[in-house]
């Protein structure tokens, strides 16, 4: 009789692991959620930023420095007729500046409500990037520039929040000259 105890436990454990290999590998089917990056390099480190807030990439000839706005406005560029200003995102992560070179472009984002571009040292692509391969940033990274960030994928890719960005009240220059109403 013992003998049949043993034989009934040691089959009920095959069936729970089996049923527990069969959910491993549905889980493992089960579709992956992704965001497609568009890839740009900053000061020898690469950034990506959702390409869904894209609108394009433009190559920078001449922009136009302002005075009396903020270190981190690069100044503004006339795209096709349109005037946008552009952001030196070097300025807020506190990145080295290697100064403007030929490769630079602007990369403009928009989300409906605001548009302007960014300075890249040069734009290395798009690649879809698994939502959950996207790491929390780490909490060496603090400062101006931490809160644009969404994360870091396994290969060091450093995912910047392109909504977060594009909202920030800081970011936007608005300022009236006295006497100018």
């Amino acid at each position: 009789m013992k003998q049949d105890q043993i034989t009934q436990n040691n089959g009920a454990i095959l069936k729970a692991r089996a049923r527990a290999l069969a959910k491993e590998e549905d889980q493992a089917l089960a579709p992956r959620s992704f965001i497609e990056i568009t890839e740009f390099s900053l000061a020898a480190e690469t950034y990506g930023i959702e390409s869904s807030f894209v609108r394009e990439v433009y190559q920078l000839r001449d922009f136009t420095p302002l005075p009396g706005v903020p270190s981190f406005v690069l100044g503004i560029v006339n795209v096709r007729g349109q005037i946008l200003s552009v952001v030196d995102l070097k300025k807020i992560f506190n990145l080295p500046a290697k100064g403007l070179g030929e490769l630079n472009k602007v990369i403009i984002l928009d989300n409906g409500r605001m548009e302007f571009g960014i300075l890249a040292d040069a734009v290395l692509g798009t690649r879809p990037v698994a939502l959950d391969a996207i790491q929390a940033s780490p909490v060496t990274v603090t400062g101006i520039g931490a809160e644009y960030l969404k994360g870091i994928t396994g290969e060091r890719v450093v995912i910047l929040d392109a909504k977060k960005i594009l909202d920030d009240e800081k970011i936007i220059v608005n300022e009236r000259v006295s006497g100018s109403e």
